[in-house]
């Protein structure tokens, strides 16, 4: 690892300004002829369906240039189609890495910006978005402009979580701070949802150690694990458990975790590579891996986990899961709910979808701003019922300082109406506890219910302001569509062949 400066490479920031003025000029082209536009990025993280139409749409695909890293100053420029991977592997070098780090390596620098990400340090930094100084962002009129927290405010914090609804997003300075080896790992069992929600709470008022990440596992009503990191170059024992996930051979996180829970009742710590530990859930995304083996019926081992590694990480799960079809029948919901009502949301999900393991992951909540969309958070404190003696309690009435995002990935209903009833109802659940979903994933909501929950006053304001109004509007890019094919066993094995060739076809009409 270096610790000298990286200077800006000025042939980097040529190619950058020119790659801009050419998209500045296209965007200015679409405007004039009063068409909406799409952005095309090569790759998705998302489970909504999408599809591309090549002369309506902008290429990023070649916006993965890393600008700048200043070692003094702790930043990096770079541009929106960076994935957290790349990002970490440069950062790294010069002993760095962003204090946010989506836990998939694909999702980019800016999709984690203009969507909504967060992850096990977000308890202390709050969204992806936080970690952002400034952004460069073309206009839908072609006008290229600077936005941050003091320059055009309005438009840098209604950028983020707005899905690129606002413009175009080149250019982003994010913060760093210094990295360490290792991620020291305490593992904690747990026996109820209460247990669970207070040693969260707990942990996040704790003085007496630094903690860098915080987040949990339910695998069932009675039974989960909590996991509490914190950043060392040092081992506390002459005879560490240092443990990696990132290699063929190495187990799933959360097999490697439920098992510390069979075997252990007192907490256990461990210490595992930094990069290894960010990365964690990238093989077999989290768990949502093991339903493919389930739906082909597939012996599910540490053998066949090896032998389909290749396939088994989130970038190719993601290609199989659109192109079959299958997203369209599997829960894949992020849903944040205040400290007071989040254990009400669980016992809801566990009493109606019976969807385990959940991941729990807590999120700070400092400003207005950090809401995506300014969602509607929080219900009145009559509705409340807030573990007394925690931290919990403040959490829970009209502005929350956190929430529990509660991460429910599993089998939905195969009968298309079914599924998208089913899906309702968490959304309504998930409103009437004053809580907020991520819009990766399929919105079912009317549109009246989509802006019971978000600013729409705010957000049109903002779109007439900046000229924004040719580009899709937010709704329109999230609302669930329909799945133009049959889902079968057929479908599934066309996702397993996409994944394998690779590439990006799927993703334009045809």
């Amino acid at each position: 690892m270096s610790s000298s400066r990286r200077t800006i490479d000025d042939a980097l920031r040529h190619e950058h300004d020119n790659a801009v003025g050419v998209l500045g000029d296209k965007i200015a082209e679409f405007s004039q002829k009063s068409e909406k536009f799409r952005v095309f990025h090569g790759s998705t993280n998302s489970t909504r369906i999408t599809h591309f139409e090549r002369e309506k749409m902008l290429d990023l695909t070649s916006f993965t240039r890393i600008i700048e890293i200043d070692v003094e100053k702790k930043i990096a420029l770079v541009e929106p189609n960076v994935p957290m991977d790349e990002l970490v592997k440069a950062t790294l070098e010069y002993s760095l890495v962003p204090p946010v780090v989506m836990e998939f390596p694909g999702i980019t620098v800016g999709g984690g910006f203009a969507g909504t990400g967060g992850e096990s340090s977000s308890f202390r930094y709050g969204f992806f978005n936080k970690i952002v100084n400034w952004i460069e962002i073309i206009l839908a009129t072609g006008e290229r402009v600077k936005a941050s927290p003091t320059q055009l405010p309005d438009l840098f914090f209604g950028a983020a979580g707005s899905f690129g609804t606002l413009g175009v997003i080149t250019l982003l300075e994010v913060q760093l701070i210094s990295a360490k080896r290792f991620v020291q790992l305490q593992y904690t069992h747990v026996e109820s949802l209460e247990q669970a929600i207070q040693e969260i709470d707990s942990a996040m008022e704790e003085k007496s150690m630094h903690i860098d990440y915080i987040d949990g596992i339910l695998y069932s009503r009675d039974s989960g694990m909590i996991m509490l990191g914190t950043l060392t170059d040092e081992f506390e024992t002459k005879s560490p458990k240092v443990r990696q996930f990132s290699r063929k051979w190495d187990p799933w996180f959360y097999l490697h975790v439920q098992k510390l829970g069979k075997q252990h009742q007192e907490p256990v710590t461990e210490y595992i590579p930094l990069v290894d530990y960010l990365f964690r859930y990238d093989r077999g995304a989290f768990w949502t891996g093991r339903y493919a083996f389930k739906r082909f019926h597939a012996p599910f081992n540490s053998a066949t986990r090896f032998l389909l590694d290749p396939l088994l990480h989130t970038r190719k799960m993601y290609q199989a899961l659109n192109v079959s079809g299958y997203s369209q029948q599997y829960i894949i919901q992020d849903l944040a709910m205040p400290f007071g009502t989040v254990q009400r949301f669980i016992e809801y999900v566990d009493e109606d979808l019976g969807i385990y393991p959940l991941w729990l992951c807590p999120l700070k909540m400092d400003s207005a701003e950090s809401v995506p969309l300014r969602a509607k958070i929080g219900i009145q404190s009559h509705h409340d019922t807030p573990t007394e003696g925690t931290g919990a309690s403040t959490s829970s009435v009209a502005t929350p300082k956190f929430l529990l995002n509660v991460g429910v990935w599993g089998p939905g209903p195969r009968v298309q109406d079914r599924f998208a009833a089913v899906n309702r109802a968490l959304e309504a659940k998930v409103r009437e506890l004053g809580g907020f979903k991520w819009l990766y994933a399929n919105a079912y909501y009317t549109e009246q219910e989509f802006w019971s929950i978000y600013n729409r006053e705010w957000y049109e304001e903002l779109r007439e302001k900046y000229g924004a109004a040719k580009l899709p509007s937010v709704y329109d890019k999230v609302k669930a569509k329909e799945f133009k094919g049959k889902v079968n066993v057929v479908s599934g094995i066309r996702g397993i062949l996409a994944a394998v060739r690779g590439g990006t076809g799927h993703l334009f009409s045809k």
